[in-house]
């Protein structure tokens, strides 16, 4: 007797699951944006040891939050 097509699947992600996965890749990028551009301007400022390590990492998660935030909502409206 064959199995009916859809009997065992549970689906496809939902809208919260997808807006989840924007949030971590949105974060992933806005970190490697972060680290890029804010270690570039530590070092413009002459920033060395604890100084240059705080100043990279605060506008790693600032850039990683904000962005990851853009693209939950954006995520969310195409759902």
């Amino acid at each position: 007797m064959p199995v009916p097509v859809g009997a065992y699947q549970t689906g496809g992600p939902t809208c919260w699951d997808k807006m989840k996965m924007g949030f971590m890749i949105g974060f992933c990028v806005g970190m490697a944006s972060g680290a890029l551009f804010g270690g570039f301007s530590a070092l413009r400022y002459g920033l060395r040891g604890r100084d240059l390590v705080t100043n990279v990492g605060k506008t790693m998660v600032q850039g990683g939050g904000t962005f990851g935030t853009f693209m939950a909502i954006g995520t969310g409206i195409r759902c």
